[in-house]
């Protein structure tokens, strides 16, 4: 007997690899949330999309909140389904959207999490660069805070994507979108001694276009990268993730007083809605600093004590 669920499904995931171009880790959620869905709604008795209505989505949402699923996995889990059945719609399956219209939990606006200037610079500087790994890890931990550019961004690079003369590299971003991201000396030179050095011991008699490699010359994973960056993080005791110092650079470049567009375009956010968030961080620390430094501010807070 034909698992519709399960046929559909794949047939979906093929549609997100080929035409949106979407990446494997998204691929990987959207196989696994919709694979819940799929076992809900064949419990319920129902064995096929064609026949799925509001009324499933409307149980299945409120299974998840009984067993207390966080908003953010709850929101993921009905953008899922709507993805999946505009698909379905698109290619005529089925007749409408039964999670089109089902609003997704509220989610808390949540600041982005960044680094202090001096944080920033004692991480880059953690790595032993007498070690070609060291000489490799500098590198990354630089280009990823000069840059901006995501963790999938970054392990994806080549060779051939990187002009230190004019302090350019070409990425690659969501959906397959070309941008170029700028660097400054810092990272330059980084680069430039783990290409002439560290990747040439590491790379041996193997050959890749990869810029970032193991030590067995093959190109290194996002995994790999989340581990050293969290080994490294002990020199500043904090939890540091790639997307972290992401928001570093947004944030110390608006710090610096970069235009919004600028750091948008940099950033390769296609929404500017999505860049603002990083301006209500800066604008929480030029009220901390008014308030302990100004002295009429000051004043005031000490006549309301």
């Amino acid at each position: 007997m034909t698992d519709y669920w399960e046929k559909y499904t794949l047939q979906f995931l093929d549609y997100l690899k080929a035409e949106r171009n979407a990446s494997p880790y998204t691929v990987r959620n959207y196989y696994r949330d919709l694979g819940n869905f799929a076992g809900f709604a064949r419990e319920s008795g129902v064995r096929t999309p064609v026949k799925a209505e509001k009324i499933l989505v409307r149980s299945y949402l409120n299974k998840l909140n009984e067993h207390k699923y966080a908003r953010t996995s709850i929101a993921r889990n009905m953008s899922a389904l709507r993805s999946f059945f505009r698909y379905l719609m698109r290619e005529e399956i089925v007749g409408k959207n039964p999670a089109a219209l089902i609003s997704s939990p509220k989610l808390d606006k949540r600041l982005p999490a960044f680094l202090t200037l001096e944080e920033a610079e004692k991480l880059v500087e953690s790595p032993d660069i007498t070690r070609p790994q060291g000489q490799r890890d500098r590198a990354l931990l630089e280009l990823l805070y000069a840059s901006g550019m995501r963790v999938s961004e970054l392990v994806s690079m080549n060779i051939n994507d990187i002009n230190l003369d004019t302090h350019e590299i070409r990425v690659w971003g969501k959906g397959a979108k070309e941008r170029i991201v700028l660097i400054g000396n810092a990272a330059s030179r980084a680069l430039d001694e783990y290409m002439r050095n560290g990747r040439r011991v590491l790379l041996g008699d193997k050959k890749t276009s990869a810029l970032f490699i193991n030590r067995y010359g093959e190109r290194l994973p996002a995994r790999r990268v989340q581990k050293l960056l969290k080994r490294y993080a002990l020199a500043i005791n904090k939890r540091v993730h790639p997307h972290k110092l992401r928001h570093t650079f947004a944030t110390h470049l608006l710090d610096g007083g970069a235009d919004l567009k600028v750091v948008q375009e940099l950033l390769g956010h296609a929404d500017l809605t999505s860049t603002q968030i990083y301006t209500h961080v800066t604008q929480g620390r030029a009220r901390k600093i008014y308030l302990s430094a100004h002295p009429l501010a000051q004043k005031s807070k000490a006549e309301d004590e």
